[in-house]
This record gives structure tokens, sequence and C-alpha cells, in this order.
């Protein structure tokens, strides 16, 4: 028995999407630049797909550029805007503590290029505040870029109201929805969003290829030179096969929002009733400021990494953070950034649920979870010395 609680991870590919797929692999398989009749065909699907995609978004077709997923989206959008700002003498960039490394690592290299970067505090409870947006916008700021759904704690961001004060600012708003596309309803008009990223895998569509949208107006800077592709925005032959998928699995997504969100959020909740159970354990991020599947604990007294190879063994898929990370003995920064101390953010666990998942297997994976955490517990010195009096619980 396998029991899949890694989503926000990637996610496993909808029959819809390979199915759509298929025929993009054998039968339509010209290069869209080209002017024959098999290219055309693909140019026609690929004109299709953009007009999917643009719907379930509120945006129009010429507003999507297709890329290789989230982080190269977040990569283009940080870029462009900078490039923006700094023509116009503006360097100043406002963004948060938790974001994802894609964008977090782009600001550092705009930090070396010059740009001056503020990283809003989060607070305990894993959001941001739009009044600290506003405070820090500045006259010289060029781009406020704030994450939709954190992608380890789950938390939604006042998008927004963020949104309304950057457009009332004149400043170009960014966030990057890789964790809400096809979990959240997105209309980037309603919500005063100029910029987005998603990735296909994150919606039950196939991994490498992602879309942003860039609102009419805002030029947008190539990363990748070399052919007309994209309106000149991304070159590449486009791949139109993954394209198909990606449309077909987030008009899937959209379509089965609130079903799938209802069923999702009911096994969530019955996961977070069954861990707090579990002495000196926290539930990181807000209790109903959360997606729909996503579950993030902190054990004290354990480590992750044992947690996860243990729950392995019993058949459980699951993580401690971003799996972009996950090769990092560091603890997650996104922990750190809510307050949780170093011990702590050593020893949490990330369950990310679908609508695949049941409630037999959220019966299985509370009883598994409460027997590893006490297995680990019991050979852990560092507990012994916190049940002795030696040190204190930092978790009460």
């Amino acid at each position: 028995m396998q029991i899949y609680l890694d989503n926000a991870a990637t996610t496993k590919m909808s029959k819809t999407a390979i199915s759509v797929m298929l025929p993009y692999m054998d039968a339509i398989y010209g290069n869209p630049s080209s002017l024959h009749s098999a290219g055309q065909a693909a140019a026609e699907a690929l004109a299709d797909a953009r007009e999917r995609i643009a719907k379930c978004l509120g945006c129009t077709a010429n507003e999507i550029t297709f890329t290789s997923g989230g982080s190269e989206a977040d990569n283009q959008a940080i870029l462009s805007a900078a490039k923006i700002g700094a023509r116009k003498g503006k360097k100043h960039i406002v963004s948060t503590a938790f974001e994802h490394h894609a964008v977090l690592h782009t600001l550092e290299k705009l930090k070396n290029e010059g740009f001056e970067i503020t990283l809003l505090d989060v607070h305990e409870n894993g959001l941001i505040l739009p009044e600290q947006v506003e405070q820090a916008i500045r006259e010289d700021t060029c781009l406020v870029t704030v994450m939709y759904v954190n992608n380890e704690i789950g938390t939604i961001q006042p998008i927004k109201e963020i949104g309304e004060i950057c457009r009332a600012k004149g400043v170009i708003f960014h966030t990057d929805a890789v964790q809400a596309a096809g979990h959240l309803h997105i209309n980037v008009q309603e919500q005063n969003i100029d910029m987005l990223s998603l990735s296909a895998h994150k919606f039950h569509g196939p991994k490498g290829i992602g879309a942003l949208y860039v609102r009419k107006g805002i030029p947008l800077t190539s990363l990748i030179e070399g052919g007309a592709q994209e309106r000149g925005k991304r070159a590449g032959t486009e791949n139109i096969p993954a394209i198909m998928g990606m449309a077909a699995a987030l008009e899937e997504a959209c379509d089965h929002i609130d079903e799938n969100a209802v069923k999702i959020a009911a096994l969530r909740d019955k996961l977070i009733m069954g861990l707090v159970e579990i002495p000196h354990s926290v539930l990181n991020g807000d209790g109903s400021q959360r997606l729909p599947g996503n579950v993030n604990f902190c054990f004290e007294g354990i480590e992750g990494e044992s947690l996860l190879l243990l729950l392995d063994d019993k058949g459980i898929c699951a993580s401690s953070g971003s799996a972009c990370t996950s090769g990092s003995l560091d603890p997650s920064h996104v922990l750190l950034a809510i307050g949780r101390v170093h011990d702590i953010a050593h020893g949490s666990l990330r369950l990310s649920l679908s609508e695949e998942n049941t409630e037999e297997e959220i019966e299985y994976t509370i009883k598994s979870v409460k027997e590893v955490v006490g297995y680990l517990r019991n050979i852990s010195p560092i507990w012994r010395d916190l049940v002795n009096g030696k040190k204190d619980f930092i978790i009460k």
C-alpha cells in the first residue's frame, strides 16, 4: 500500500491530461512555427490551449506566455519588472521572507546588481497583512511580489487587497500562484494582479511546463534568445503535448474546484484533529486561511528526516517542506520566518492532500505518525532531557 501525501511537491497526472497529450505525440506533431498544414494544425492547438488557460485565469490569450514551469515564470516576471523600474530610476522591490526560492534567489541576484530589496516579516500565523505592503511601498518601488499560497505551510495571502494597494500606487504586482492555480478561484482582473506564475504539475498536469500571465501593456524581457516564439518573449519550439496537457488539467481542476475543496478540506481537518493529539506538537500556519489540502506540523524532540523515512517504510509519502530544498540540511526558511526556532523547525512534517485521498488513508496516517513520533522520541536523548526537566519544552 502507498499513500501519497506530497501533492505540494507534485501531483499524479490526470487521465484527462494524458489522453489529451497523446495525439500531439503522434498524429499532430508539426512545429507550430511552420507554414505547412502539419505546422498549422499544431499552431491551432497552441492557440486553443492559450485561450482555455486564459479563460481559467480571467485574462486574454495574448497575455499568456508559456514557460518551462513556475521557476522560470517567476524569474521572467521579476526580472522584467526590475528592468522596467530601472529605466525609470526605480530600483526598490517589496517581497516577503517566506517566498519560494525561485523568487528569493532572483531577488538576491537583483540585490547584487544594485536593487534594494525589502522582505516583509511574516506573522506567526503565516500571513502577510495588506498594510505591511502599503507601508513598505516607496516612491522608487518598481515591484511587489507576494506568493498567493505558501508552498510549505499552505497559508493563503490577501492577494486582492495587496493588488488594490499596488494598483492605486502604480506599482507592478506579481504573485507566485504555483500552489494556488487549480485549487483556488483566480481572476487576475478582479484581484488586481499584473503578473502571475503557475506550473502544470501542481494541478495534475505534466512536469516541465508552466505559464506566465502578464497584463497587457507591461513589456516582458526575454530570458531565452534565439527565435520569435511566444511573440518573441520566449525562444524555443513550444512543447505542444505538454501545453495541451496543462490546458486540459487546469480546465478540469477549475471545473471541480468547489467540490474538491469541500472533500479535501474535510480530510485535512480530520488529519489536523488527529495530529494535534500528539503532545508537544504545533500546526504551522493559520488554521482557516490555508489551502484545503495542506497540513504542516512541528513535533518537538525529533528530526524530520527520520520521521519521513519511517513513514515511507509504512507506505506514506510525505515531506518536511519544499521539494526544491529537500537536499539541504538547513531548517526551513519558511518555518524560521514564522518564528519557529531551529530545533523545532527541524522536526517538521508537510502532508499535502488531493481529491484522490480517502478517509481510511487519513486514519492510517494519523495512527502511523503517532507511532513514529512516539518511537523516535523514545530513542532520543533530547526527548529524555525534556521529559526529565533538564531542558524546557518549547512547544507547550
